[in-house]
């Protein structure tokens, strides 16, 4: 019974790593992958030696970082809050909402986003700021407001998917420990704080895990379709991924790219062994006191 998701798991994981050596070649389809001249770490030059090197990665990690914080506390507060509503019928409504716009297109939230900040028909430039008396505001060339869009934006999308995974978790606690907590006297916050969120723990520490993991790797829709490409926000908008687009639009360099995918994944990989590691050193400390 294990052999076609063994040979899934081949075809589809490790067979693909034969690509690898692209990263270290100078492509010519003339003459093949293997027959192309190997040039070394060459490749990875075009990502570290640029002056933007250290934009796009503070960029990416700085985004990452507050995605992972913000997206895990407002998802366990959801998930809380849904499950203190007793009728199924309610439950279930919020939950489609709440994930409905993880399974929006980003080019469609893209265009979302630009039917508000539009600076000609934007609704916050035409109805919103006139209302305090702000003067229209030219979004797509203002950087100093995009992280905090892009942070909205990104809550708002992907708060929903991790939402339903802690509810379930969430679900699945015994209810005879909030029983015994309400018989001692405890409220709602102790129990969340005592009950709760300490049974989710295993839950949270997989997801986070899995988010370290690709702490490298940024939503391209997000970072690109969102802002439109718009060129004056790029240092604040800018990304591995979308430079790496960019640079393989431009010189049409396929070994650049795979030098920067090879370049995300180690990192990520890294990443996660040193994060389980960690993890996994505080249980058995907490473990032997």
């Amino acid at each position: 019974m294990m052999v076609p998701g063994l040979a899934y798991l081949f075809m589809n994981n490790y067979l693909p790593m034969f690509g690898v050596i692209i990263a270290f070649k100078d492509i010519n389809y003339a003459k093949g992958i293997l027959g192309s001249d190997w040039i070394g770490f060459k490749n990875f030059e075009y990502l570290f030696m640029t002056k933007d090197a250290l934009v796009i990665t503070r960029n990416t990690i700085l985004y990452n970082s507050s995605f992972i914080i913000l997206n895990t506390v407002f998802a366990i507060g959801v998930a809380i809050l849904l499950n203190e509503v007793r009728s199924k019928f309610a439950a279930r409504l919020y939950q489609s909402v709440i994930l409905l716009p993880f399974l929006i297109s980003m080019v469609i939230v893209g265009y979302l986003v630009l039917s508000m900040l539009s600076a000609e028909s934007g609704y916050l430039n035409l109805n919103l700021l006139p209302m305090f008396g702000i003067e229209p505001i030219s979004w797509y060339f203002e950087p100093k407001y995009w992280p905090y869009i892009l942070t909205i934006v990104q809550l708002w999308k992907g708060t929903g998917y991790l939402c339903v995974i802690f509810l379930a978790a969430i679900i699945g606690i015994d209810n005879e420990y909030y029983e015994a907590a309400t018989i001692d006297g405890a409220g709602k916050w102790h129990q969340i704080r005592s009950i709760t969120v300490p049974l989710i723990a295993p839950t949270i520490t997989i997801m986070t895990l899995l988010a370290i993991g690709r702490i490298f790797y940024s939503d391209f829709g997000l970072f690109y379709q969102v802002p439109l490409n718009s060129g004056p926000l790029q240092p604040v908008t800018d990304v591995i991924d979308t430079y790496v687009y960019r640079g393989l639009m431009t010189l049409g360099d396929i070994g650049m790219s795979s030098a920067a995918g090879l370049y995300q994944s180690l990192v990520g990989f890294v990443l996660v062994l040193l994060s389980n590691y960690i993890v996994a050193r505080r249980s058995k400390e907490n473990a032997l006191f």
